[in-house]
């Protein structure tokens, strides 16, 4: 059975640091590919933060380009967002997000982590 955990959440002030980490476990951790970070504020849609294609291509919202930084550790089976100079707007639940490919037939197959709460005070 396929999991991802995050941890790492928590409240910080403005201008404060967190990193996020999600563990995978049942599958071959490189096989998770493209792996991401997305966000859900209260009364919005959930977005993508950042995302990582292939252990080191990297992508990232605007809103959090040059302050956020994803990376992943195959060893580990780990996947990270380290935030800096964090805002009061970043306060979301973050999800961690692993897409599986399973052939042409079945398709992609999507696994979510249950979500990590950030709360950022000004």
């Amino acid at each position: 059975q396929v999991q991802l955990v995050e941890s790492g959440g928590g409240l910080v002030q403005a201008g404060g640091s967190l990193r996020l980490s999600c563990v995978a476990s049942g599958i071959i951790f490189s096989n998770l590919n493209p792996m991401g970070w997305y966000r859900q504020a209260p009364g919005k849609q959930r977005e993508l933060v950042a995302g990582i294609t292939g252990g080191s291509a990297t992508n990232y919202a605007d809103s959090v380009n040059g302050r956020f930084t994803i990376s992943a550790d195959n060893a580990k089976n780990t996947m990270y967002l380290q935030m800096n100079n964090l805002k009061p707007e970043d306060t979301a639940i973050y999800y961690c997000n692993g897409q599986l490919f399973q052939g042409a037939f079945w398709g992609i197959k999507n696994y979510w982590g249950q979500g990590t709460q950030v709360t950022v005070s000004s």
